[in-house]
């Protein structure tokens, strides 16, 4: 089955006051659990806001060096395996409704030399 990155960037959420965090939180939470009962969640999971840990790039020769501060950076993720992009997109929506800000959904190549 395909998998797909539902994502979505830093600062889509920050309009969403303090206080409401928790409730968007546990909304979060529970569509995951609705994927995982479904048995089409991989993985999930928030990445830290840049202001707070630096992205690091690595070079082909090793060189480490600090991210770019103007690009824009995914902050959070989740990655499902459903037969369908309209599949996908329904799993896209509930998250969008949970964590109140858009997501954006990418197919991955199939690599059959990884097993996918």
């Amino acid at each position: 089955m395909p998998r797909y990155l539902i994502s979505f960037d830093d600062g889509a959420m920050d309009f969403i006051p303090e206080e409401e965090g928790p409730a968007v939180a546990e909304a979060a939470h529970a569509v995951i659990r609705e994927a995982q009962g479904a048995g089409v969640w991989v993985f999930a999971g928030g990445v830290y806001p840049h202001g707070e840990v630096s992205p690091r790039v690595v070079a082909p020769d090793g060189t480490v060096t600090d991210g770019a501060k103007s690009k824009a950076y995914i902050a959070g993720v989740t990655i499902i395996d459903v037969p369908s992009l309209e599949e996908a997109l329904q799993w896209a929506a509930k998250i969008a409704a949970a964590c109140r800000c858009a997501q954006e959904v990418r197919e991955f190549g199939p690599d059959p030399a990884v097993g996918n």
